[in-house]
């Protein structure tokens, strides 16, 4: 299986989504264990919920799962997030604290580089590639990182997270006007709750490629999952809950491409 879904659209907007894929080696998938092989932590369907939003779009879409390498995480191995609780490069630990390799077949540096060449690299080639297209066709580009985690994850925050989660990294990664834009619609969109650089500030993808000051915005959108499924296996979409999800998804996605375009 190619490690990267790439479809290639006109607009200025670009999807990014490291977190849908299910894929996992054969060889990786041996050394997990039967926690790791639940894949809990994928950000499920967040595919489904975003089709169609903003059809002229480019996506950009991991098919490897992130166990089998965080595509969102800084291919140095720093944290993102020094002092909290997070996941690694490669994780060995769910976002419950678990284990999901078998004893003794966690990656060694070896296995971890061959991972980044074999998936994380592409992964960003692709980003990159779709930026550098884009921008000769457009002044204005902005990467939208497509994420969603279980509402209660207590080793990663306390209580129950916001529906909307926006990332900036505090306002570096994309225009002033275009992180109040995006923040002012979830934040009036009644019956949702949403917070920006609360938690979640954006990861690596938002931090490596927001660059303003060249025409080049990110932002990552960290929606809980409660939002348009049953946060339990088997995972199931739930259409019902997803509509006013995706009514104010389309929303966002619409102004920002009018911002880009402006």
């Amino acid at each position: 299986m190619k490690p990267v879904h790439i479809k290639k659209g006109n607009s200025p907007v670009i999807l990014a989504m490291p977190h849908t894929g299910t894929y996992i080696p054969t060889h990786i998938l041996a050394k997990l264990n039967a926690n790791g092989r639940k894949l809990t932590d994928t950000d499920w369907h967040v595919d489904r919920l975003y089709r169609g939003l903003l059809p002229n779009a480019s996506i950009v879409r991991a098919n490897f799962h992130r166990y089998v390498i965080d595509a969102n995480r800084d291919p140095s191995g720093q944290s993102l997030y020094p002092g909290q609780n997070t996941t690694e490069l490669c994780p060995t630990i769910d976002f419950d604290n678990r284990e999901i390799y078998k004893k003794g077949h966690a990656p060694d540096a070896n296995e971890i580089e061959m991972r980044q060449l074999a998936f994380h690299k592409p992964y960003h080639r692709a980003i990159a590639a779709e930026i550098l297209r884009l921008k000769q066709r457009h002044k204005n580009v902005v990467l939208y990182d497509c994420h969603s985690i279980r509402s209660h994850v207590p080793f990663l925050f306390a209580g129950q997270l916001p529906d909307f989660n926006i990332g900036t990294n505090e306002g570096a990664t994309c225009a002033p006007c275009l992180e109040k834009l995006v923040s002012d619609i979830c934040k009036n969109a009644q019956g949702f709750t949403s917070i920006t650089n609360g938690r979640f500030k954006g990861g690596w993808t938002t931090r490596h490629y927001g660059k303003p000051q060249i025409g080049i915005d990110a932002v990552q959108m960290e929606l809980a999952q409660n939002l348009y499924l049953d946060e339990k296996p088997p995972w199931k979409y739930d259409p019902k809950k997803a509509k006013p999800t995706r009514r104010v998804l389309r929303q966002v996605l619409k102004s920002i491409e009018t911002f880009a375009l402006s």
